[in-house]
């Protein structure tokens, strides 16, 4: 039996290495394989490798906008088996995007059959429909056969892939690309090829300034402002159209950075019907909304009684979009109608653009607006210098074939000779005529019909075409000026060729229409009921007293805390952490269940526990204070929380959590703290605050805070102790200033030192 030499097979190849070093290794590769390979288009054609590999399939079994269209199952079959070792579920998912005009701005693959439309419906099988390529996939084409770029094996070695496409077409930029990739991501919106080209004709003019400037050694000019191209390319372009209502400042500087959102809305009009009524049509939706899961989702809205503006929504739409909206009364105001809707539902979007991509080097970076065009005309200068000496070489090699031929006409009845004669003819040709082994060759395999007169003169005429063409060439490689210049006339081509008017409108930033909450959400009384555990729900009314002893919690559970409220309301939460958090009236469970965990709501973490829940009164003061001791006063309208991980307001001191939360309704502060003393200072003395430790409010040596109590000295202090409900109104005794110790409170005074 013959050993196995290691070396030759993996499975002997036995290395020991940390468990962590292997997996960081392995992961690595397998994060750079899907960011290079999968996920990141290159900024060059804009491509990834799955579509990259679709267009040269496609243009190798000649697919041509003029031929024929193909099954896309033999598309799929030839990219699988040649090019790309993934699934045919996710080839022909990439082939679909392609040939969808609501999906991409300039469609590459022309689709026959169905393709799924907008309302989200998949497309048919791929064994039902046909595909072929577009004029802009042919444009992204263009010189794949002349060496415009590098190839490279394929993942079997059984062939060659193009690494980028010569691409003359601003395909990056025109169509956009989407995709997640390990750590990265990218989003890239599609643009206007029109816009695109008078852009790059701007940019042209900056690499023009610099090679002047080379030649006459001044220093280069500073790149093309953002600002200058912005005012050419006014912003993107969605197949879908609808109106883009960014302010300018915002969309300079998301393509001055890379990164930014763009807000977009569905376009919409008023259509006037008889007796002074009206509806509003819908005709274009913004990009990548779904229609049928859009009014679904208006549809569950009206349900739930969420739009309160809206009657009904119908979708007639045939090959064009029409959605009809109803509102509830005539004497609604259209924009406000419409700005609930774009509020509530996907009628208005947020495209979030991050610009990133592959640069040349295969390295993922973000890049702004002037770099990515700048990226496609160094990449559309070297497709063009290696186009050029691949035609030159052309040249240079059928005019030494012609040279041969009319050194052949010339001495016509010697080369036959030769040819007859000698045994060795091809190096008897070369030693005769001093011709090249080229030379030779080509005339060893003329043909006999090819001896004519008028070929001869055929033959001149090429040669002397061919020469001015290699003259040309020549000049062309020699100035990098006239280069670019070339290339300027291939961007005004392509911009005369794809250019159209923009679909997506560019309308003036809007000012927020102030929506009354009572147009969203239908009011009625409720109470809220959380539960000790934090439980919390919403039952429909006020409930008295009396009710709300027969309420029911769960086993161990009790009542914690009740609000009378309006479903229009919203509640605020007051946490040990000294964070407050909103709650929306409406969106509390209802029903006289349980409820539900509040803190599945709220990101009110487990070390934390609810202070006070209470109806919000805008323009109200609040006093907050830590068990330290220390505190201030805060505007209400400041503490709401916009997310659900809430509003830090009061820093408590660590292992030391807020305390107290009330309304500063009065003018003195009352205060005590478990050490039993009291004290009693002006409200004026606390200060208010939008965050922070705040101040001292009262000094305690080895006790803590109990309670506050913000009251109006002229009415005097109350408590209720038992049955009983005390007021002092003479407190010169406990009268002092912020900070101070106190002393013991008056007779009567609860025990827990609580005032309630």
């Amino acid at each position: 039996m013959t050993s196995r030499d290691p070396a030759q097979d993996p499975v002997l190849d036995i290395q020991e290495k940390p468990l962590r070093d292997a997996l960081s290794e392995r992961y690595l590769s397998y994060a750079l394989s899907t960011i290079m390979a999968r996920s990141l288009p290159d900024v060059r054609d804009g491509l990834k490798p799955v579509h990259r590999r679709l267009l040269y399939a496609m243009s190798q079994l000649r697919l041509d906008p003029s031929t024929p269209p193909k099954k896309s199952a033999r598309v799929v079959g030839d990219v699988i088996g040649k090019f790309h070792p993934h699934g045919d579920t996710s080839v022909y998912d990439a082939l679909v995007r392609l040939a969808q005009d609501f999906a991409v701005r300039y469609p590459l693959v022309d689709g026959q059959g169905n393709f799924g439309n907008i309302d989200g419906d998949n497309a048919a099988a791929m064994r039902y429909t046909e595909a072929r390529l577009t004029d802009v996939a042919k444009a992204l084409l263009e010189g794949i056969d002349e060496d415009a770029v590098d190839f490279r094996p394929t993942y079997d070695g059984d062939g060659d892939e193009p690494a980028v496409l010569p691409a003359n077409f601003p395909n990056l930029l025109a169509n956009g690309s989407s995709g997640i990739a390990v750590g990265m991501a990218t989003n890239i919106p599609p643009h206007n090829a029109a816009q695109l080209c008078s852009a790059l004709r701007l940019v042209l003019k900056h690499k023009q300034d610099c090679v002047k400037a080379a030649l006459a050694g001044k220093e280069k000019p500073a790149p093309t402002k953002i600002e200058d191209l912005v005012t050419l390319i006014s912003g993107p372009d969605f197949p879908t159209g609808g109106v883009l209502v960014e302010p300018r400042a915002n969309v300079v500087e998301a393509y001055r950075t890379g990164r930014g959102s763009f807000r977009l809305r569905a376009r919409w009009e008023v259509e006037k019907l008889g007796q002074g009524t009206w509806q509003v049509v819908v005709t274009e939706m913004p990009y990548q909304v779904q229609k049928a899961r859009l009014v679904e989702k208006i549809a569950e809205l009206l349900t739930n009684r969420k739009l309160l503006l809206l009657e009904d929504v119908r979708d007639e739409s045939a090959e064009d979009v029409r959605l009809v909206l109803v509102p509830k009364s005539r004497n609604v105001d259209p924009e406000v109608l419409m700005a609930s809707l774009f509020q509530t539902t996907d009628l208005e979007i947020r495209f979030a653009m991050n610009m990133n991509v592959l640069d040349k080097d295969n390295v993922p970076r973000v890049m702004n607006l002037f770099e990515v065009l700048d990226a496609f005309l160094d990449h559309r200068m070297e497709v063009l210098e290696r186009r050029s000496r691949h035609r030159l070489a052309k040249i240079d090699h059928r005019l030494e074939v012609l040279g041969g031929y009319l050194i052949a006409y010339l001495n016509l009845d010697e080369v036959i000779r030769i040819i007859r004669e000698e045994d060795e003819p091809k190096q008897a040709l070369m030693r005769a005529f001093s011709l090249t082994e080229v030379q030779a060759e080509a005339i060893l395999n003329m043909r006999l019909r090819n001896l004519r007169k008028l070929e001869e003169m055929e033959i001149q005429r090429e040669n002397d075409a061919l020469t001015a063409e290699r003259a040309g060439l020549s000049e062309l490689l020699a100035d990098e000026s006239l280069r670019w210049k070339t290339i300027g006339k291939e961007t005004e081509e392509t911009r005369k060729r794809f250019g159209e008017d923009r679909r997506t409108q560019v309308a003036e930033a809007t000012a927020v229409i102030d929506i009354p909450v009572d147009a969203m959400v239908e009011r009625e009384p409720l109470t809220v009921l959380c539960s000790q555990k934090g439980w919390i729900r919403a039952v429909r009314g006020h409930l008295t007293d009396a009710e709300r002893l027969d309420v029911k919690y769960k086993e161990g559970d009790k009542e914690g805390f009740w609000v009378h409220c309006e479903t229009t309301d919203k509640l605020l939460v007051f946490g040990t952490n000294g964070k407050f958090y909103t709650l929306s009236a409406d969106k509390l469970p209802r029903g006289r269940g349980f409820g539900e965990p509040v803190r599945l709501m709220i990101d009110l973490g487990n070390e934390a526990d609810i202070i006070t829940l209470f109806k919000h009164q805008p323009d109200r003061r609040l006093l907050v204070a830590s068990e330290d001791g220390r505190g201030f006063q805060v505007e209400e309208n400041e503490v709401v929380a916009q997310t659900r991980s809430g509003k830090q307001i009061l820093n408590p001191d660590d292992n030391k959590d807020a305390k107290i939360c009330i309304p500063a309704e009065g003018d003195h502060v009352a205060v005590i703290g478990n050490n039993r003393l009291l004290l009693v200072f002006p409200l004026e003395q606390v200060p208010v605050m939008a965050r922070g430790k705040g101040v001292q409010l009262q000094k305690y040596k080895d006790g803590s805070l109990s309670d506050l109590k913000v009251f109006t000295i002229a009415e005097g202090l109350s408590w209720k102790h038992g049955e009983r409900q005390f007021n002092v109104t003479n407190l010169t005794g406990w009268l002092g200033n912020r900070a101070g110790v106190g002393k013991m409170p008056p007779n009567g005074f609860p025990k827990v030192n609580r005032f309630t």
